[in-house]
């Protein structure tokens, strides 16, 4: 609807964020190189600096769907953007996720350092979560932080630190991120 309402109505900055949206789930429901494609297009379509200053959820998007598709050095120059737009721009509500993003990406790159390097990511998304009381961003990190640890045998700590983040939702838990998370505390029971 974004889409069509933007085409007829020449709303091009609307049009962009449409062709984002639309980005975004087609990454989700599991074709990263597709979604990539319209991610690129919906910001070339923009202008690279006006639309990262309107949309930083979508460069994290961009980011982690890099990392899926191989080209994890790309995934962390995009989150470097993102983090350096977020600075100018004081637009901070998406830091905790660019950060838990960012320690995905050390993940994924497994060189020398890099569980530790997600490590202390995870805990500053997980800081950035709590003083901005952004629950849902809390329950990404931690849901990063538990596997890590999961991984490491750590199976304790990261059942004591997803299971009361979880604890806290009353509702939704039929979304991507509450069911992962509800997934990793089953297997850590």
């Amino acid at each position: 609807m974004l889409l069509d309402h933007s085409t007829r109505h020449g709303l091009l900055l609307w049009h962009a964020l449409g062709r984002s949206h639309r980005a975004t789930l087609v990454i989700k429901r599991g074709d990263a190189v597709a979604g990539l494609g319209l991610l690129r297009a919906g910001r070339d379509e923009f202008g690279k600096e006006r639309f990262a200053e309107r949309s930083l959820v979508f460069l994290t998007e961009t980011a982690e769907a890099l990392g899926r598709a191989g080209d994890i050095a790309d995934g962390l120059a995009v989150v470097e953007e993102a983090i350096a737009a977020c600075e100018q721009t004081e637009g901070r509500f998406v830091f905790a996720e660019l950060l838990r993003v960012k320690g995905e990406l050390f993940l994924l790159q497994g060189a020398c350092g890099a569980a530790a390097a997600a490590e202390d990511h995870f805990r500053q998304a997980l800081d950035w979560s709590r003083r901005q009381g952004a629950l849902s961003w809390k329950l990404r990190a931690g849901t990063s932080l538990a596997r890590l640890w999961r991984d490491q045998g750590r199976r304790k700590e990261a059942q004591q630190l997803l299971a009361p983040i979880h604890g806290r939702f009353t509702e939704g838990f039929e979304t991507a991120d509450l069911k992962a998370a509800k997934a990793v505390i089953d297997e850590l029971e």
